[in-house]
């Protein structure tokens, strides 16, 4: 087999008069491969097979089933020739699928990577992007299972993002995500973008939900639901998503509470996802930060909108429920029960509540990661009266120490002593011993019949 450089010096050298033997001597080869080179008999760099191909025979019969199911498995496919008489190997078999390229390309399970796409328009202030990023193994502080939520909003002109930590992707946490990441990014635009999520469209249809429709008019926002398929509409947010899972959350340490991580991720984002150059108009190239401060961004409404967050917390050994980086007292009754925690948007108090429904606890909120405790004074007293109740002050026993019988004790066994005496006496007073009846046995033994 020659290669392409061997072939590109016989064909230059048989035009310049060279004859074949003069080549073949000329590049160590055989006359006969020579010939067939320049007789365009072989081609360069393809190695003629030693005999009949053995795959050429079911040709065919694979190309017909890719066609009609592209997805077919090969070792289903792999079954069904060897029924027919294929003896080669399945790596063999799955070699001659690819170099053949039989499989053929569907398009409506194709990812977006590799087709053509359009450049899309994001004027200043028009959309913000939206979508949540499942994050694996959380802290197990957190109490958050296998996965924690990321709300991520991005404006789609300056590629300004932040995120949120939720304990789900309910709708509750949804919307305080959506006001607090809209509070970051310094306001409102037109249009907020979502993919088919069920907490804001019914994803078979892509009509906004009676639900979700309150919030929006609530922000004064239109909604915008991506079409199905179509994950290069969103790719602002989906590169955010990349960032955040790989330059965030990859190196987050073990130790850290949910308030810290939170913290963690706005200082990243402020240092190095608004430190980023983009392509500006005006500057040519401007960082993120930059840009962004040039959108028209309407105000986030004063208040939040009035949204209910429940979360199931677990009550410590002092009676405190942990929430939003502080303590909160209930009754110590409730000692190392389960309990649900009901937060409000926009209030500023939260509600403590029994599984099966009952208030149990109302109290101010604290500033989120202050670390305080807020106890009610009757928490504090009920508690502990509990704990003095249970609690034993006297002197605990030595191991080697005289204890002798006290004054019961001794009570107790000069009762037992009389009684004993008693005893004694009523059994002797009714033994009675006649010696006769054994004298007159001895005597009737000693007689002689």
């Amino acid at each position: 087999m020659l290669t392409r450089e061997e072939d590109i010096d016989a064909h230059a050298l048989r035009r310049q008069g060279w004859t074949i033997s003069a080549i073949a001597r000329h590049l160590g080869r055989d006359r006969k491969t020579i010939r067939a080179y320049l007789n365009d008999e072989r081609v360069a760099g393809e190695r003629k097979p030693a005999g009949d191909d053995p795959f050429e025979p079911y040709f065919d019969y694979v190309r017909a089933r890719l066609t009609e199911d592209p997805h077919l498995w090969a070792m289903t496919l792999f079954d069904e020739v060897v029924g027919l008489g294929y003896d080669r190997s399945y790596p063999t078999f799955t070699r001659q699928i690819r170099t053949r390229e039989l499989r053929p390309h569907c398009e409506p399970c194709s990812a977006t990577k590799g087709r053509a796409n359009a450049p899309i328009e994001h004027p200043p202030g028009e959309e913000t992007q939206w979508d949540w990023l499942e994050l694996p193994d959380p802290p197990a502080a957190w109490g958050w299972g296998k996965n924690a939520h990321l709300l991520v909003g991005a404006l789609a002109h300056s590629s300004k993002w932040r995120g949120h930590l939720a304990a789900s992707e309910q709708q509750p946490h949804l919307i305080a995500g959506l006001d607090a990441v809209t509070r970051k990014l310094g306001g409102l635009t037109r249009k907020w973008r979502f993919d088919r999520m069920t907490t804001v469209c019914h994803p078979e249809s892509g009509k906004v939900t009676a639900t979700f429709a309150a919030v929006a008019k609530h922000y004064g926002v239109s909604v915008a639901i991506c079409p199905p398929r179509r994950g290069n509409r969103k790719g602002v947010v989906e590169k955010s998503n990349h960032t955040a899972a790989q330059r965030w959350w990859r190196t987050l340490p073990d130790d850290i509470t949910i308030e810290e991580a939170q913290a963690s991720l706005d200082r990243f984002c402020e240092l190095r996802g608004d430190a980023r150059l983009r392509p500006s108009a005006v500057d040519g190239r401007a960082s993120v930060l930059t840009v962004a401060e040039r959108e028209p961004l309407t105000p986030v409404p004063t208040s939040p909108f009035p949204a209910t967050i429940s979360e199931e917390r677990t009550v410590s050994a002092q009676a405190l429920v942990a929430w939003r980086g502080n303590f909160y007292s209930v009754p110590p009754e409730l000692a190392r029960a389960q309990v649900v925690v009901s937060q409000r948007l926009g209030e500023q108090h939260i509600d403590i509540v029994t599984t099966s429904g009952i208030v149990i606890a109302r109290h101010e909120l604290a500033p989120d990661g202050a670390g305080v405790m807020v106890r009610d004074h009757g928490h504090v007293i009920a508690l502990e009266q509990l704990v003095l109740a249970g609690h034993d002050t006297s002197r605990p026993h030595r191991r080697k120490e005289r204890i002798p019988p006290g004054p019961a004790a001794r009570a107790a066994a000069e009762q037992l002593r009389a009684r004993n005496d008693a005893t004694d006496t009523a059994i002797s007073d009714d033994v009675v011993i006649d010696l006769s009846k054994y004298d007159r046995a001895a005597t009737g033994r000693n007689t002689l019949t």
